[in-house]
């Protein structure tokens, strides 16, 4: 017997038969104990160093270590995304305008360099918001849910990295050449990543996950560019 995937009455892939859903319904829990067990381990080897920028952040500007914002995650349920606060507080943008964003504090910038304000996102992978693999969130102004390709996105769990984390793993630097950052994003940058998010559904699978993850440390290390 073959199944039609959708979601919220969308018809968006065809052929799926009872086969490929025990096949998710495997893949899905998998994920999830892979998500789980490398997410602690992660919390706990970085605990200190997290401590450590925690206190820098707040030394160097007011407010909170930690920055909580809004975002949309599996069947649209929004929910709070975690990262260390790498700008000034009182910003309203829903975008940085590149690299040299005078919103963005000295320590700000080394953290966003080097993707390290990402790291509290792993309390959200344990809570079950995110996944480490998956479509990045995005921030609610960038969201048009009358976009049936976009919505489609929304059937699995955002992640802390994707195929299109690695191929706009520069974004800021390419933000940062454009007269309008906002505009090019939403007109240039986010139809090639609901492309390529949209891929990854398709593909997905817990070997293509862990060579995604391997992929990412190995860039964040240098070792991959």
């Amino acid at each position: 017997m073959e199944h039609t995937k959708s979601y919220e009455g969308m018809a968006w892939d065809a052929g799926w038969s009872d086969e490929d859903s025990i096949r998710e319904v495997l893949y899905s829990v998998t994920k999830r104990g892979f998500d789980v067990v490398l997410s602690a381990l992660g919390l706990l080897l970085a605990s200190p160093l997290m401590a450590l920028i925690a206190i820098a952040i707040r030394l160097e500007s007011r407010g909170p270590a930690i920055f909580r914002q809004v975002r949309v995650g599996k069947d649209c349920k929004p929910f709070h995304i975690l990262k260390f606060r790498t700008m000034v507080q009182g910003f309203g943008a829903p975008l940085t305008i590149g690299v040299e964003d005078p919103r963005i504090t000295r320590m700000g910038r080394f953290l966003r360099k080097h993707k390290i304000d990402e790291l509290p996102q792993l309390v959200n992978v344990i809570r079950g918001e995110m996944s480490l693999v998956g479509p990045r969130p995005e921030a609610t102004g960038f969201i048009n849910l009358g976009d049936r390709r976009q919505r489609a996105v929304f059937s699995v769990l955002p992640g802390l990295t994707a195929p299109s984390s690695l191929n706009f793993f520069d974004l800021d630097l390419e933000l940062s050449m454009t007269d309008d950052p906002v505009r090019h994003y939403r007109s240039h940058i986010l139809p090639k990543k609901i492309e390529m998010n949209l891929s990854y559904i398709r593909e997905r699978s817990l070997a293509m996950d862990i060579r995604l993850v391997l992929a990412t440390l190995g860039r964040l290390a240098g070792f991959v560019k």
